[in-house]
């Protein structure tokens, strides 16, 4: 089942204490190490792809529960973890600049595990599940963080953050090859959101099935057809006021805002590739979110497509708060989480100080817990 809530999480500025990252390398390797003695490489980026998991992580770790660095600290923490230790999983890419290595990065790594023909693939899906959530789904939030798990066996796993640096706000977006269906329906594992916002257009829900593919279709017949087709958009929009008043179904003007810039070039790239998928019409060099929503746009109000506007976020950032705020600890996950981690670190044959010390983080949380009586 899962769960929609949401909260504000704060972009907190500055870096992560050496002396505290140093011993979250230390501590995650211990905790990675026997996941994947218990459940194998795909037994761990079925974890780290679970969003309430890798929390319960990060926390563990000693990240702050509500701070943006959750992700990009603890992933950097685990990526440096798995090239200390050979677990049969590799992470590449990360936040900033190491995002833009992630490429390279995943070229390596298959050469590593004997996989060189499928570098192209991997770098590939890379690329499609950013444009993913950049274009396709669109909440206003940018990627600046990008972390690319692969494991030997050839499956993989996604954790990506955007952000509205206006308000300060962050968003996490997980996949998980295992669980795929389809990239461009309902492709999540999870997203975890800072807030449930309004009217986000959202092209990977069901519901846009048909705008889909009249994204497809409109886009293979040139920037010319989509600057007339955007101009009867316009005119349909503006209507005259009297017509408005007598309509039912009211568009709302601000939500179907047509965009002011339309990358024509990457239009007429796809009048040249023809498109066969909207996966590979996200893929055409150019094709970023003001063009999407203008192909989208174009089908919802042109020809009548169902578009949805629901935001897809699915979990909270973290369990809750011991006072109610953002909302009531979830006692049951939280101890679902945690028993978890307790169980594998007993489990473990890591050295007495480094074990204490994770428990003692672990019961930390558990302090945080309300009273069950």
């Amino acid at each position: 089942m899962a769960y929609r809530r949401a909260f504000d999480l704060p972009l907190h500025d500055g870096r992560a204490p050496r002396w505290l990252y140093e011993r979250m390398v230390r501590l995650a390797k211990c905790v990675l190490t026997i996941i994947v003695d218990e459940y194998g490489p795909s037994g761990l980026l079925e974890r780290i792809a679970d969003p309430l998991w890798f929390q319960a992580l990060a926390c563990a770790l000693g990240y702050d529960w509500d701070s943006s660095g959750t992700t990009t600290v603890t992933c950097s923490a685990i990526k440096e973890a798995l090239r200390e230790k050979d677990l049969g999983v590799k992470a590449c890419g990360g936040k900033g600049k190491a995002s833009r290595l992630t490429p390279q990065e995943i070229v390596c790594v298959c050469k590593s595990y004997g996989m060189e023909d499928e570098a192209s693939s991997f770098v590939r899906i890379s690329r499609l599940v950013a444009k993913i959530d950049t274009s396709a789904i669109q909440a206003g939030y940018q990627l600046y963080h990008h972390t690319f798990f692969v494991a030997e066996d050839g499956s993989w796993a996604v954790i990506q953050q955007g952000m509205r640096p206006l308000e300060r706000l962050a968003r996490r977006f997980h996949w998980l090859s295992t669980e795929l269906k389809s990239f461009s329906e309902e492709p999540h594992k999870g997203i975890v959101g800072s807030v449930v916002h309004s009217h986000v257009l959202n092209l990977t829900d069901k519901e846009s099935s048909e705008a889909r593919k009249l994204c497809i279709d409109v886009a293979k017949e040139g920037p010319e057809r989509v600057k007339r087709l955007l101009k009867a958009a316009m005119t349909k929009i503006r209507g005259p006021l009297d017509a408005w008043l007598q309509r039912r179904d009211v568009v709302d003007v601000e939500v179907h805002k047509l965009p002011r810039f339309v990358n024509w070039l990457a239009l007429e790239r796809a009048l040249e590739l023809s498109p066969l998928s909207f996966e590979e019409l996200l893929l055409v060099e150019g094709m970023g979110p003001l063009t999407i929503r203008g192909l989208a746009l174009i089908a919802e109000l042109i020809f009548g497509a169902k578009l949805s506007w629901r935001d897809p976020v699915k979990y909270s950032f973290a369990f809750g708060g011991k006072d109610g705020v953002p909302h009531p600890v979830d006692v049951k996950r939280m101890d679902e989480a945690i028993g978890f981690l307790e169980g594998a670190i007993d489990k473990s044959n890591v050295d007495w100080r480094e074990k204490r010390e994770a428990l003692r983080r672990l019961a930390t949380l558990a302090a945080m817990l309300p009273s069950s009586t």
